[in-house]
């Protein structure tokens, strides 16, 4: 890290892709995506594809642009899926690897972040991202 000045990380901010199953795209696809609206790079900090492979995006130094009003102590969190089959969201279609490597990377983070909350996109902004409730999965993480 060098003479890079870390940020007060108070938020872990969970996001969905909102791709069906079949759709496996990673960082590079995300940062074209943001590339292409005029941002500096991908919005995220890590991207988890459906494999369960966790990659590496904006750094941990730099605020993201994930949660509008929100990016200044926050790190965010895209997992690739998300497309709902049903009306009503029950099912996210997010793989058991991607669910451990969630479980992994927020056990990570907080350890490096005593403190910080998780949360879901949903829960700044109205929007149903990332499917599921987040900060009751945070609670269950850390019981």
């Amino acid at each position: 890290m060098g003479d890079a000045v870390m940020r007060e990380i108070n938020r872990i901010i969970i996001h969905m892709a909102y791709t069906p199953p079949s759709m496996d795209i990673g960082v590079a696809a995300i940062r074209d995506w943001h590339l292409q609206r005029g941002w500096r790079d991908v919005g995220y900090h890590f991207v988890i594809r459906r494999d369960g492979i966790v990659e590496g995006g904006r750094p941990v130094e730099q605020e993201g642009a994930h949660t509008r009003g929100e990016n200044a102590d926050s790190i965010g969190i895209c997992l690739i899926g998300g497309k709902h089959k049903s009306r009503d969201g029950a099912d996210v279609n997010f793989t058991s690897a991607q669910w451990r490597a969630l479980d992994r990377l927020c056990r990570d983070l907080l350890l490096q972040h005593p403190g910080a909350q998780i949360s879901g996109h949903r829960d700044w902004l109205p929007t149903k991202c990332p499917g599921f409730d987040a900060v009751e999965w945070g609670r269950a993480l850390n019981a």
